[in-house]
């Protein structure tokens, strides 16, 4: 690949930390005093923890790809280093165009200032220029919908007012090479779509952009490449489809029906509460192949002794592995309501009557709520496979080209005396 062709190129890259195990560290200069007095020489004992380690690849101008790995595998440790935000300590970067970075969504802003004032600094922090920021401002404000709040110091807005300017300043820049790092739950639902929307529209615009989420459709539906990270290591970079599929097996080979570490899928604001996710047929059985047809179960066990729920409520939401977003459901909006609580714990299953999914695979997300206030989600934490079958009783299933669902239906055909029918087959115009 000649460099007019690259985007950047990354050369045996590593970044090392020195870990300290201290567990009678001194809190206090008397403390620190006595114990230098006792033990002069004594040193805490240190390690060195590589967040990344030998990462070597190439990535060609245009291109959009997904980064994906557990928690702790060094996604946003590489986007740091790319962005020049955290040195490396081996290795090198080349970078051949301008940076821009979507990685901590709010960094810059002041809670004193207005949002007029903190668009400007914001945009100023992220690397662009008044003149730009200027130019952009009228569809900046358009995009967060805050208008009516724009000469409002910012720590009087919602958090989700706070998110969705932070998100449209980050969102408006124009470089050669974006990084974009999990910033794509931020908002309501009606916001989320927006910003995956614009997404979309970035990566169709020529730009490269290197793209880190746990949203395994998000990131197979906008990326063309894809990278697995493992423990600071490339484990694979291929195509987007390959490398979600390398990396669901990684984490649970052959497939998972049940999930008990469920810390790799959970977003960085969630509070700690589902403590198991797993997938049932009619039976009662763990499984995770289903036919066409077939009712789907879906269990979560949560935990929250110090906070107890009062109304619990149980979302789940079913993805396309290329597709996107197929359907969710929760109880607060079908029903029933839970609110015999306080609950500190317990399991929670919702059942999916015959859903119309055609064959494919799929990734389940679960969410919980105590009424309207998110609590806990697992994003993709299930791979679901649906099977083709007989579902029409004709002895020819469902075609697996058309969607991602099939409808039930009824035909009829009447037959008319010539002359009756507007038009004939055939029949010009």
């Amino acid at each position: 690949m000649s460099l007019s062709e690259l985007a950047l190129s990354v050369r045996r890259l590593s970044k090392a930390y020195t870990l300290t195990h201290d567990r009678d560290r001194p809190s206090t200069a008397q403390e620190a005093l006595i114990r230098w007095l006792r033990a002069p020489l004594q040193r805490p004992q240190t390690e060195t923890f590589y967040a990344l380690r030998e990462v070597d690849f190439d990535l060609p101008s245009g291109a959009v790809l997904g980064i994906v790995g557990r928690n702790g595998a060094g996604k946003s440790t590489l986007l740091k280093i790319l962005s020049r935000i955290t040195d490396p300590t081996e290795g090198e970067v080349v970078l051949y165009g301008r940076v821009g970075s979507l990685l901590e969504v709010g960094t810059g802003f002041h809670p004193e200032l207005t949002g007029r004032e903190n668009i400007f600094l914001n945009g100023a922090v992220l690397g662009m220029r008044r003149r730009e920021i200027a130019r952009k401002f009228d569809a900046i404000v358009d995009f967060a919908g805050i208008e009516a709040f724009l000469d409002t110091p910012v720590k009087r807005y919602s958090s989700g007012m706070y998110v969705r300017l932070a998100f449209s300043v980050a969102a408006h820049l124009e470089p050669e090479i974006l990084l974009v790092d999990e910033v794509l739950a931020v908002g309501d639902a009606e916001f989320q779509k927006r910003c995956l929307g614009k997404m979309k529209d970035v990566a169709s615009s020529g730009r490269t952009v290197l793209f880190v989420s746990h949203n395994m459709a998000a990131v197979t539906n906008l990326c063309t490449l894809g990278m697995v990270l493992d423990a600071g290591r490339v484990t694979f970079l291929g195509s987007v489809e390959e490398a979600v599929r390398s990396y669901l097996e990684s984490l649970a080979p052959g497939g998972c029906t049940e999930r008990r570490d469920v810390s790799a899928f959970r977003p960085g604001w969630a509070r700690p509460c589902i403590t198991s996710v797993r997938l049932l047929d009619a039976r009662g059985q763990m499984q995770n192949r289903f036919a066409q047809g077939d009712d789907i179960r879906v269990e979560i066990t949560f935990v929250s002794p110090e906070r107890p729920i009062h109304r619990p409520v149980m979302g789940v939401v079913v993805h396309h592995l290329t597709s996107g977003v197929v359907g969710g459901v929760n109880n607060w909006m079908t029903g029933p309501e839970f609110t015999e609580g306080p609950y500190t714990g317990a399991r929670m299953t919702c059942i999916l009557r015959q859903p119309p999914l055609i064959q494919g695979q799929y990734l389940v997300d679960v969410w919980l709520s105590d009424g309207k206030e998110d609590i806990d989600t697992l994003t993709g934490c299930l791979t679901l496979h649906v099977e083709p079958a007989d579902v029409y009783g004709t002895g020819r299933p469902p075609f697996g080209h058309l969607g991602v669902v099939y409808f039930r239906s009824e035909w009829s055909l009447q037959q008319e005396p010539p002359g009756v029918l507007p038009g004939a087959c055939g029949e010009g115009v």
